[in-house]
């Protein structure tokens, strides 16, 4: 069977990077092929017209989709937003923040954080996406932006700007981008449901282990340079355990209710017995 695996570009996909580069699906006897998706809102339409069977995507988008089509298996990015601000003026002087269309930890991280930065009456500039918030960021047509790394390091790494705080310091451990697949795959082949989730365990392993080489993996799916990308690991480390971390995440689900994103909250986006199995035979 030959699998499809939508990424995003992003430190918090490192883990699936390295998994495909170091041939961990392979040692599995599945055949992957990883494809990039220019946006996360691409990513559930790839999943639902099995396009793609798995997925790295921002967790807050499966709970959020409607029916609960999609199920979380293992977690990747960890605490993965920041809110960046513009070298050159302080925190009161921000008027313009840039933010992604509703629904991924981006958004969520910068809309639980305006009014604690003071930012309450700043004007959000809603972008298309997390590259947009990112060139009008740079382009400086706002004062700040939400952003994942490696774009949060390296805005201080090229001193355009700072990052004030991350999604750790409003939900702590709060995951980011998943592993994820369909409830009908996941009901169908739960075999291979179980390899995925362990090339992607070790692969995940590996990013701790071999930060270097990791960021050389991930220069080329990102296209940002592998010392920015080691640098931003310090601040964003994987963890596949991170979707345990359920009082942030019952926190978040708050916000998006407040917000309108979801109307309640539900379990059935959420399987970790794939991880537990794995965990149990490492005991």
């Amino acid at each position: 069977m030959n699998l499809k695996l939508s990424l995003l570009r992003g430190v918090c996909q490192t883990p699936a990077y390295v998994a495909c580069e170091k041939g961990f699906f392979s040692d599995e006897g599945i055949d992957v092929t990883a494809e990039v998706a220019a946006t996360a809102w691409l990513v559930p339409h790839k999943l639902s017209t099995g396009e793609s069977q798995f997925a790295v995507m921002p967790w807050s988008r499966v709970a959020a989709a409607e029916g609960y089509p999609f199920v979380l298996l293992a977690g990747s990015g960890c605490e993965e937003a920041a809110i960046v601000m513009r070298n050159g003026i302080e925190q009161h002087e921000v008027k313009k923040v840039a933010i992604p269309l509703r629904g991924g930890i981006k958004d969520l991280t910068a809309m639980g954080l305006i009014k604690s930065l003071g930012w309450s009456n700043a004007e959000l500039l809603r972008m298309p996406s997390g590259d947009g918030a990112i060139i009008s960021f740079f382009g400086q047509g706002s004062d700040a932006a939400s952003m994942v790394e490696p774009y949060a390091t390296m805005m201080e790494q090229l001193g355009v700007g700072k990052v004030l705080r991350r999604t750790g310091d409003l939900w702590k451990g709060a995951p980011g981008c998943s592993l994820t697949t369909t409830r009908k795959f996941r009901d169908q082949h739960p075999e291979v449901v179980s390899k995925v989730v362990r090339a992607f365990a070790k692969g995940a392993d590996f990013v701790l282990k071999n930060p270097e080489e990791s960021s050389e993996i991930a220069s080329k799916y990102i296209g940002i340079s592998s010392s920015i990308i080691r640098k931003s690991l310090e601040a964003n480390k994987p963890n596949v355990d991170a979707l345990r971390n359920t009082e942030s995440m019952k926190q978040i689900i708050e916000l998006m209710k407040e917000l309108g994103y979801v109307e309640e909250d539900s379990s059935q986006y959420l399987d970790l017995s794939f991880l537990d199995q794995l965990r149990a035979t490492k005991v």
